[in-house]
């Protein structure tokens, strides 16, 4: 569930609904074997995917909002954080959370909806201390932006994503462009970072695969303290996948702490010293062993395999625990692979309704129809939607009118001193009245 605590996933909003323990969708996931992926492709090589449309069987049926919200899955770590008095300890905590925020994209290979311009998504979630909106606040290029804040003020987590995609032949790379920022506002503490890079492998041919890679920095601005992490590529033999390894330094960059561990399982936290003597002595043992190894060739033909991942994280004597990612539920490979957190996100109850903005994406019937298994309404909806948004946009365009966002606009980051988009407020009020009508 979403509380590692209570193990239980509970939306808890302006009304409260029953599926508490809701552990399944309406219906399975649809079989995407009698599509060809390489057709729609194959004119796309090395281009921005943004403005392809893709058949809907690739998607998944939440909204790209609703996947951004499962960056809270984890609140427990940013709650933790808030409560411990030491800034080292804090920063490993934060960057057990901004490794967290990627767990759920493990083995999710569908592709979530483009929101449509002016989409909103909310989330209130009484149990673990938080709301969250997010809107989408630009179409080309796409920008989503979204404002999580904790209902006992003791934290706000924002930022806007750019997600970047590109088609390389056999494999599909998603940049994440854009800018998180957690502030704990009880230490006067703001930290920002940027996502890794994702990859889905074998997108043509083979069991499709993910990988993420690249360094992600995580700054303390109030004390200069740093935290680098980088997300390993597999490698030759696969013996990286899924590994993450970092450390933490203060402002006279004096190395702090090591963390280590996979965004796929759990992340761990030793002292430097600790660490560095732990890797010489296995770096002498597994020299002896390079020696049996075979080499082992790429055809260019074949399918990138996936490696087989033997060992799960070895522990360092001395290491502590920062996070462990839940498990999922039995059946989540029938259902795209959601975690128990991401089955709840599309949740409409009754009186819901009511309470939510007309451009939430619970509201949007191709999403609604994908995940009630009608394969050929979601199709049909998704394109009167995309429609309707182009119609849409020549009308402002002959009026000569600009689109204008409803609940962020583009601003400086105070912290960075970046443009980002910043969450104006007012959300909550429940005033929809100005809202567009999209759907």
């Amino acid at each position: 569930g979403v509380s590692s605590r209570s193990g239980r996933s509970l939306f808890v909003g302006p009304c409260r609904p029953a599926f508490a323990d809701k552990k399944t969708l309406p219906a399975e996931m649809i079989s995407r074997n009698n599509f060809s992926v390489w057709n729609i492709l194959k004119k796309c090589i090395g281009m921005e995917l943004s403005k392809i449309a893709m058949p809907v069987v690739f998607n998944e049926p939440l909204s790209f909002l609703q996947r951004i919200s499962e960056y809270m899955e984890h609140t427990h770590l940013i709650h933790r954080a808030c409560s411990l008095s030491d800034s080292i300890d804090r920063m490993q905590v934060v960057a057990a959370f901004a490794v967290s925020a990627v767990a759920s994209q493990w083995e999710r290979t569908g592709k979530p909806f483009n929101p449509l311009l002016g989409e909103t998504y909310e989330l209130t979630r009484e149990d673990e201390g938080y709301r969250l909106i997010s809107e989408q606040v630009s179409h080309h290029p796409p920008i989503s932006a979204f404002h999580a804040q904790s209902l006992k003020q003791e934290f706000e987590f924002h930022g806007s994503i750019y997600p970047k995609l590109k088609f390389w032949g056999k494999s599909v790379e998603a940049e994440p462009k854009g800018t998180m920022t957690l502030e704990l506002l009880k230490h006067k503490e703001a930290y920002t970072w940027t996502n890794p890079l994702c990859c889905v492998h074998n997108i043509i041919l083979g069991k499709l695969w993910i990988e993420q890679y690249g360094t992600v920095e995580i700054m303390n601005h109030s004390t200069g303290e740093k935290c680098v992490l980088t997300f390993k590529p597999c490698g030759m033999f696969g013996k990286e996948l899924h590994k993450v390894e970092g450390y933490i330094q203060d402002k006279s960059k004096k190395k702090r702490r090591v963390i280590y561990g996979k965004w796929t399982e759990c992340m761990y936290s030793v002292d430097p010293k600790v660490y560095d003597s732990y890797k010489k002595s296995e770096k002498k043992s597994s020299g002896d062993a390079k020696k049996l190894r075979q080499e082992h060739s790429a055809d260019g033909e074949d399918a990138d395999e996936m490696p087989e991942v033997q060992e799960t994280v070895t522990v360092i004597p001395g290491s502590a625990l920062l996070w462990r990612i839940t498990p999922r539920p039995a059946h989540s490979a029938q259902m795209y692979n959601f975690t128990s957190f991401a089955l709840t996100l599309n949740e409409l109850e009754p009186g819901m309704e009511r309470l939510l903005a007309p451009t939430d994406c619970r509201l949007r019937p191709d999403i609604r129809a994908m995940e009630n298994g009608d394969i050929d309404s979601a199709s049909t909806e998704k394109e009167r939607l995309e429609e309707k948004q182009r119609a849409a946009r020549r009308e402002r365009s002959k009026d000569e009118e600009e689109w204008s966002t409803r609940w962020f606009q583009l601003g400086t980051n105070p912290h960075t001193g970046a443009e980002d988009w910043l969450y104006t407020g007012g959300y909550f009020d429940r005033n929809y009245s100005d809202c567009p009508n999209i759907y």
